[in-house]
């Protein structure tokens, strides 16, 4: 009998990509997620793969007693019960940046249609209005500083992206770069309230964790110029909403373009939606067609290894401890 794949995904594309993709000498049983066919295939199942984060849970390992490996396709890992893995013995890895391109372009895309005030623009437009009575201010990319939060594997991304347009980056994480790697990629680290305070566009790629939940509140805010933008790729609790709103509302900061919430789906009347200096997507930075395969691409080569008795890759820091 061949070892079993359990794949879960709410994206049909990923599971069309898992069927043509699935390694030979594997089964693959596409299932979802919480379902009475998911508990019967993980009674079998070696291999979990898909967006699971919010089933990596004590009662996954009850029911999964010959799980091998859990292999998420997301980035993020703030909804796994990481202690439960850990007491089963049972790797848990991410995505291994299969979606850093997409999230790094989505950012830009973000800060790109809020400094042109694109929404506005069409909205004006399509009701007949050509431009109205009067000419949108929109801003330039080049020679702005954007300051980029969390310099991953996406922040890395992001910042050769904005360097095409011309923009100086700064940068800050808890793991600072060697100067000769800052050298290489022409960025500059900044403390946290420095990079606030000098920055026309913040972006944030940090991952969700305690430190990072609520990092930009309304103390941080307050330090951005009142001509900044604030962009959110990573995880709708790195900022606190309320707050937000508030500095929107007041001209603390100029505008947002948030693809994350603090909940989600977001409730239908967050004031956010209210507000015409944010521009929303509903977190679908990272899905697309290239990242699915990508996605699937780098979770079956984990399988692979790990079926040859090898470490995986990409798996979750707090499990390398």
């Amino acid at each position: 009998m061949n070892p079993k794949i359990a794949f879960v995904t709410n994206f049909p594309d990923a599971a069309d990509v898992a069927r043509e993709m699935t390694p030979r000498g594997f089964d693959l049983v596409v299932v979802p997620g919480g379902s009475a066919e998911y508990r019967e295939a993980m009674a079998e199942a070696e291999y979990l793969v898909g967006f699971v984060a919010g089933l990596v849970k004590k009662e996954l390992f009850e029911i999964s007693p010959k799980l091998r490996l859990v292999q998420l396709l997301s980035a993020g890992y703030d909804e796994s019960d990481l202690e439960a893995a850990r007491a089963a013995s049972v790797p848990v890895c991410n995505n291994g940046g299969a979606n850093s391109t997409a999230v790094s372009e989505h950012a830009i895309l973000l800060m790109l249609a809020v400094s042109r005030q694109l929404v506005r623009q069409h909205k004006s437009v399509a009701a007949g209005n050509w431009r109205g009575n009067q000419t949108p201010r929109v801003h330039e990319a080049r020679d702005k500083t954007i300051g980029i939060i969390g310099l991953g594997t996406i922040g890395k991304k992001t910042a050769r992206l904005a360097q095409a347009f011309g923009m100086r980056v700064i940068y800050y994480d808890i793991a600072r770069l060697p100067e000769e790697q800052e050298d290489l990629l022409n960025v500059r680290f900044r403390l946290l309230r420095e990079l606030l305070g000098e920055a026309d566009v913040v972006s944030l790629h940090t991952p969700l964790n305690p430190s990072t939940r609520h990092l930009i509140g309304a103390d941080e805010l307050a330090l951005m110029k009142p001509s900044a933008i604030l962009v959110n790729t990573a995880r709708g609790p790195v900022v606190d909403e309320a707050a937000l709103h508030k500095a929107l509302v007041d001209g603390t900061i100029s505008a947002a373009g948030l693809d994350v919430f603090d909940q989600e789906p977001p409730e239908p009347d967050n004031p956010l939606f209210t507000l015409d200096n944010v521009i929303l997507t509903a977190h679908l930075a990272g899905p697309t067609f290239e990242s699915n395969t990508a996605r699937v691409r780098n979770a079956f080569d984990n399988v692979q290894r790990v079926a040859r008795g090898e470490e995986p890759l990409w798996i979750v820091p707090e499990l390398l401890d």
